[in-house]
């Protein structure tokens, strides 16, 4: 075979790390963009956070509010500065007037690749003004964490009331041995003979000691509050707390004899209880089915996990990433959605080691040093517009998120339209994927509440006139329909599509069950009431 020479013509996309940075910073949620934006403070010399920043109207526009001229500044100033009793210095020449600015040709070594243009200097941007202070001083300040912090917990308030009894010390010691096993829920998830297991007595006669003092413990424990408290599973939680309502009922009370028959009830295998199965209940209990649906009502009411309210839930607060606010009124009525302010990490370049770098041009050995430095002062560059590309990105999804939902911000849930990626992405000359990227983990802040912003796409659900409906309107319908249901006689799925029918909506009774699941709405017969 001669040997020949062929010309191949291929393409193929290559990402630059601008572009990858700009991709990963757009997903990024608001806690994870924090993180690396302290990721990137500590990592490059040249950036640093910007303590005064001028406030801004809208971000990503060219409009800012106009900062106050200087002179503005020192007239101002001038009265309260001729109440103190020394020199002023403000005369005093300035180091910054003794910088020398960067020249054009220097700014230009630093634009990268030069396929977009940034601004000449490195102001700060995206900035907010300071925020007003409250009527407490700075010692005064209280952090909603250690507030959540101070909230009693299960095992103090029950040593609280430990305090109260009159035990011996070994009693005391097993009470307060008990208190610190039960989990949050209340539950004593050990037996009381694994328990005496785990302290290793030394012999049977030892073993048998702590299992009767931890009988006495418990004993006490389950009189303590809340009631319920040291039970070992769910039914026997039930029936401490039936047999505390039942000693303070009179004997000779109606009531008394229902709660004997809760109590039987809940002596009994659950399940039974769980399928409502009112026939078997009925002949294990020795109780007519009027006493046992009136019993089984009366159980619903009590508290399944006594521990519930001194529980340590984690207080997630989501912080919008877009504000939207209301802007006029009756025929002039629109929204504005603007960037929240507090989201927004006032970033700048760091003059003085700028300036030093261009002073310094690197000669000899110390080019090398000179290009690192360099390359380091470019990504900080960088790091800033593709944040601020991230938050112009944001708005303008939003804005367009707004306008086409306008009728939801107006009139509720129930008029939301269908929406798609799709749709935006084309209105705004973007991938869907972009789309997909922005409305993932970012919040907004509406008059109705705070939602993600993926809350406002839905599929669409043809009607009888031939139009569309949203799935997420078809939701609020759906439990808006359960929620005014009878509760003997709760909406079956079927009954559900059937309203949804007269409603002009055209919906399975599969995705009426799927739609419901989804609101986590159990079914009809387990809504139903006895």
């Amino acid at each position: 075979m001669k040997p020949g020479l062929s010309l191949r013509i291929s393409q193929h996309l290559a990402l630059t790390p601008q572009l990858q940075q700009s991709i990963r910073l757009l997903q990024l949620s608001t806690l994870e963009l924090s993180q690396e934006v302290s990721q990137m403070l500590d990592d490059n010399p040249f950036l640093e956070m910007s303590e005064e920043v001028a406030p801004r109207e809208e971000f990503g526009l060219d409009s800012s509010d106009t900062p106050v001229p200087q002179a503005e500044r020192e007239a101002e100033l001038a009265p309260a500065a001729a109440t103190l009793d020394y020199v002023s210095v403000s005369d005093a020449p300035s180091n910054d007037d003794n910088a020398t600015p960067l020249s054009a040709e220097d700014s230009q070594n630093w634009e990268g690749d030069g396929s977009q243009e940034m601004a000449p200097d490195d102001g700060e941007w995206g900035g907010d003004a300071k925020a007003h202070g409250n009527n407490l001083g700075s010692e005064d300040d209280v952090d909603a964490g250690e507030l959540a912090r101070t909230q009693e917990t299960l095992q103090a308030h029950l040593h609280a009331q430990a305090l109260a009894t009159r035990l011996g010390d070994e009693d005391r010691i097993a009470l307060r041995f008990l208190i610190e096993s039960l989990n949050d829920d209340g539950y004593l998830e050990d037996t009381l003979e694994q328990l005496a297991a785990g302290l290793s007595p030394a012999d049977e006669e030892e073993m048998d000691q702590l299992q009767h003092h931890f009988r006495i413990a418990l004993s006490t424990l389950q009189g303590f509050d809340p009631v319920g408290v040291g039970a070992s599973d769910l039914g026997e939680c039930l029936r401490l707390q039936l047999r505390a309502m039942q000693r303070a009922a009179p004997a000779d009370d109606a009531k008394h004899d229902l709660l004997g028959v809760a109590v039987r009830i809940c002596s009994h295998p659950m399940d039974l209880l769980a399928r409502r199965d009112v026939r078997r209940l009925s002949q294990v209990c020795n109780a007519s089915d009027a006493a046992i649906k009136e019993a089984i009502g009366l159980i619903g009411r009590l508290e399944p996990k006594p521990g519930r309210r001194f529980a340590n839930v984690e207080r997630n607060i989501v912080i919008p990433d877009v504000l939207v606010t209301q802007v006029g009124k009756g025929a002039n009525l629109r929204f504005r959605a603007q960037i929240n302010p507090q989201v927004m990490p006032k970033l700048r370049v760091h003059d003085i080691y700028a300036n030093a770098l261009r002073l310094h041009r690197g000669n000899g050995s110390d080019a090398s040093n000179y290009a690192a430095l360099q390359q380091r002062l470019q990504e900080a560059r960088w790091f800033i517009k593709n944040i601020q590309q991230r938050f112009d990105t944001i708005l303008r999804v939003s804005a367009a998120i707004v306008e086409r939902q306008k009728n939801f911000f107006m009139h509720g849930v129930l008029a939301m339209r269908p929406l798609v990626l799709r749709e935006i992405a084309d209105e705004l000359g973007l991938h869907e994927s972009t789309i997909s990227r922005v409305t993932t983990a970012k919040f907004m802040a509406t008059p109705l509440g705070t939602f993600e912003l993926k809350y406002f796409f839905g599929s669409s659900l043809g009607t009888e006139t031939g139009g569309n409906a949203s799935s997420t309107a078809v939701r609020a319908l759906i439990k808006q329909f359960i929620d005014a249901e009878s509760a003997s006689k709760p909406l079956s799925d079927n009954q559900l599509s059937e309203m949804l029918k007269e409603q002009g909506i055209t919906c399975a009774r599969r995705t009426v069950a799927k739609y419901r699941e989804g609101l986590k709405i159990a079914p009809a017969n387990l809504r139903r009431a006895l």
